[in-house]
């Protein structure tokens, strides 16, 4: 070992818990951890709110192992139900991170991992406050969670204290008026899914813009971060909608943020800005339309029979269609490998199906000119909930990795066949393409006032890259990372240098993502976060502010620390990497 890294060795461990107190949120085990007494005190601060976690996965590990329970846990594990209803447990195997899942041995210990030490399922904001206030007081690193959907580990940390928003089930649709909007709104607390705000919509003549997959928050990361939508292009991105938020920042302090109020460069921050940053958002106001009737269309092939160049020209075909196709006021999801082609669906809100199948004539005539075999079926339905429920399938949990990347609608118009051509290599190495088209330029969102990144409004396809997720190869899924970030995403990011990422879908490792994922709004975001995070108590992974700080091997969260800055040399000061 060269002299200088045994000195800085040396001085690290002499050091170590000075630095464990001054610069480290503080870990199970040590001394600063609170004591069984001090959690017992807390949990009455909150009413009896308090969860100790216990991993999803425990029955099917020793000494605790249950078969019966194992066997139905297995079965149900890539489903999203098996995961949202639990205070701890996270849908992205990755940040899981094998600790106690359904698919290692039974001799393989349960340990906690990656998982959240405590939650706080959350009943009313004034939970929320106490929870901030207990963190900080004790140097405790905080999570904030309602499902856990999240590509990118922000809703897990080892050693963490949860704020558990899933129980927050407050929905009513109601008058709304201000200088900006006057109409019909949504409220709903931060743990309404999907599912619960279309039914209640239907029900009362109404749709609201959310996800595809019906389990997600609709207040959470989903709307905070942008939030594409099968009604994206009739009204603009979920971000695009929101008229008021309820919040508790970083001190605790309980506040609404509106456009216009005191508040109002939170409700810019928090509109696109990403979640678990600034605040913790309870409350959700967004905009509720009248309802409409709704066009749907699938599509699927093969590339049995067909040449490469034939299967890939079919895909450069269809990239003609989508300017027109979103125009009109309709959204897109399809996906491919080398293998197959399959739209999943088309959403056309009112568009006559007449008039959306004549809008993908052009792509329909080459593959009839191609003697191509495809299935088609389109429809008409009532309304948006009932096309939802009849055309977009099941969304399965813990199988892939993921990466992204939003093409303008320039590289479609200008440079398809080199776009095509990167998606090709792509796909020819193992990954999945999905595609969402859609157009929410400010010409669709209106006069909107947020921190969506800038290049959604020029964006015609958002592309999310998948790699199949493998329980038990640790070393593949790190190469398969590897892959996304140094491969796959840069040969898109060629195409298009100036477009970015949806945050909620990107690379996790994306080496640059505060302009990626945040665009120039980021040095306003870091602003707004020390103004209602004075304490830095909210971290996630690819969030505002987060390059501040690295999560060690442990899993420990420690701040990047100057002396780290000053002398680089030394390695990673918080992942002790020297």
């Amino acid at each position: 070992m060269p002299w200088w890294k045994t000195v800085a060795a040396t001085l690290l461990a002499a050091s170590s818990q000075a630095w464990a107190s001054t610069a480290c949120r503080c870990f199970p085990g040590e001394k600063c951890w609170p004591s069984e007494t001090t959690w017992a005190r807390f949990n009455r601060t909150v009413e009896g709110h308090l969860v100790k976690t216990v991993p999803l996965g425990t029955p099917c590990h020793a000494p605790n192992y249950d078969a019966v329970t194992c066997a139905t846990l297995k079965s149900g594990w890539l489903l999203p139900e098996e995961h949202y209803d639990d205070s701890s447990s996270v849908m992205a195997p990755f940040f899981a991170n094998g600790t106690c899942d359904p698919f290692h041995p039974v001799s393989k210990p349960c340990l906690m991992g990656n998982y959240v030490s405590y939650s706080v399922d959350v009943g009313r904001p004034e939970h929320i406050a106490a929870t901030i206030r207990f963190a900080t007081e004790h140097n405790i690193r905080v999570v904030v969670r309602n499902t856990g959907h999240d590509y990118n580990g922000r809703s897990t940390g080892a050693g963490a204290l949860a704020i558990w928003t899933h129980h927050l089930k407050d929905l009513s649709i109601h008058d709304y008026h201000d200088r900006h909007y006057q109409g019909k709104a949504i409220t709903m607390g931060a743990g309404v899914q999907g599912f619960e705000a279309y039914e209640l919509a239907d029900a009362q003549g109404y749709q609201v813009v959310g996800g595809e997959c019906p389990t997600v928050g609709l207040a959470g990361g989903y709307s905070q971060g942008g939030g594409h939508s099968a009604l994206a292009s009739r009204y603009g991105l979920a971000a695009d909608q929101v008229l008021q938020w309820k919040v508790v920042d970083g001190t605790g302090r309980i506040m609404t943020a509106t456009r216009d109020n005191e508040h109002s460069d939170l409700f810019w921050a928090l509109s696109g800005g990403g979640a678990g940053t600034y605040g913790v958002v309870f409350s959700m106001t967004s905009k509720a339309y009248s309802a409409t009737p709704v066009s749907g269309l699938n599509l699927t092939y093969t590339a049995a029979g067909l040449s490469s160049d034939a299967f890939y020209e079919t895909i450069e075909v269809f990239h003609t269609v989508l300017p027109a196709l979103v125009d009109a006021g309709a959204m897109s999801i399809w996906y491919y490998t080398n293998a197959f082609f399959s739209i999943s669906p088309i959403t056309a809100p009112n568009i006559p199906v007449s008039q959306l199948v004549e809008l993908l004539r052009p792509f329909t005539d080459h593959l009839d000119q191609l003697k191509i075999k495809y299935s088609m079926s389109a429809n008409q339905f009532d309304s948006y909930y009932a096309q939802y429920k009849g055309m977009q399938g099941l969304i399965e949990v813990g199988t892939a990795q993921y990466g992204g990347w939003l093409v303008p609608r320039s590289v479609v118009q200008d440079n398809n066949k080199a776009l095509v051509k990167a998606y090709r290599n792509i796909t020819e190495s193992g990954a999945t393409f999905i595609g969402v088209g859609l157009n929410v330029s400010k010409k669709v969102a209106g006069n909107v006032h947020n921190a969506v990144l800038p290049a959604w409004r020029d964006a015609l396809i958002d592309t999310t890259l998948t790699t199949p997720w493998n329980w038990t190869d640790s070393a593949l899924m790190l190469e398969r990372q590897r892959q996304m970030t140094e491969d796959f995403i840069p040969q898109l990011r060629a195409l298009s240098p100036e477009s970015g990422a949806y945050m909620n879908e990107g690379d996790f490792r994306q080496p640059d993502f505060q302009s990626v994922f945040y665009g120039p709004n980021y040095a306003a975001l870091r602003k707004i976060k020390a103004k209602y995070d004075p304490h830095n108590i909210f971290y996630g992974k690819t969030n505002v502010g987060s390059d501040e700080w690295r999560e060690r091997d442990d899993g420990r969260l420690c701040q990047v620390s100057q002396w780290q800055a000053d002398w680089p040399e030394f390695g990673t000061v918080g992942a002790l990497e020297l």
